[in-house]
């Protein structure tokens, strides 16, 4: 098989169906190892023709192939183990806090590691993900990497070093944008919209926000003078957030996930 995906919980999941979905793979040129019987039902379901099994066997994945590592942390050390035996050329690691060095050593040494950090809007194929190369990885690893997460949103290439800031960042920032939300939907309910409405228009500014940044390609200190006029509405909601050092708690939020992702990864 060209790819076999360790672990078919929510982002393995996510992966298989965006790669199935954009064409990267046939079903029978993948394979998924999940020892959760129910999910290996569900699996099958969702995806005729897809071997789904329990474990795998030494030699299975093909010589220009790979695996994806896509399970919890604790029972990661135990997973390489297993993995190991089945010698796959390179494995992508989207396990987060466990570093290149510790999946080289428990993988094998013929084995070559790229470490990957994608955030949850992969499960809509709209997910951002960074990757790092292990000391054995090589251009072609990066580039096979990155044509697997390429099917379930962007990626950007960056040391590894960097991936405790990612985690913070990109890898928890879905939940800060959330968290935003919650609080504007609030907010419209509070003014007499209900809770539908509120959230239509929530999610659209939010999408369309989003949309605006990423096209046009403006910075967003631009975009935002763009639309706060001095003594309209813009500039009295930003001077409440600024009362509030909204700004300060966002780089508070992100500075603790990034100590977070340092200590797990120790």
């Amino acid at each position: 098989m060209q790819l076999l995906v360790v672990g078919g919980g929510r982002i393995g999941g996510a992966l298989v169906s965006g790669l199935l979905a954009n064409g990267w793979a046939e079903p029978a040129d993948l394979a998924v190892v999940e020892p959760s019987a129910e999910r290996r039902s569900e699996l099958t379901r969702l995806h005729p023709g897809l071997p789904v099994l329990e474990h795998a066997e030494p030699g299975s994945v093909a010589p220009d192939g790979g695996a994806v590592l896509a399970v919890k942390p604790d029972v990661a050390a135990s997973v390489c183990q297993a993995l190991s035996v089945v010698r796959p050329p390179r494995v992508l690691s989207v396990v987060a806090g466990l570093s290149t060095e510790r999946l080289e050593a428990a993988l094998g040494a013929e084995t070559a590691v790229v470490r990957a950090m994608p955030n949850t809007p992969v499960l809509v194929g709209a997910g951002m993900s960074v990757i790092s190369a292990g000391s054995r990885a090589r251009a072609p690893d990066l580039d096979w990497a990155e044509g697997v997460l390429s099917a379930v949103g962007s990626v950007l290439r960056l040391p590894e070093r960097l991936l405790d800031v990612v985690t913070g960042l990109s890898g928890s920032g879905p939940a800060y944008v959330f968290l935003v939300a919650e609080a504007l939907i609030e907010a419209g309910e509070r003014g007499g919209l209900s809770s539908e409405d509120s959230r239509t228009l929530v999610t659209g500014t939010l999408l369309g926000a989003a949309r605006l940044l990423a096209e046009t390609g403006e910075p967003p200190e631009r975009l935002r003078g763009d639309i706060t006029s001095p003594g309209g509405t813009t500039a009295a909601g930003l001077g409440a957030l600024e009362a509030r050092a909204v700004r300060s708690a966002f780089l508070e939020a992100v500075a603790a996930a990034t100590e977070r992702s340092r200590q797990l990864g120790h």
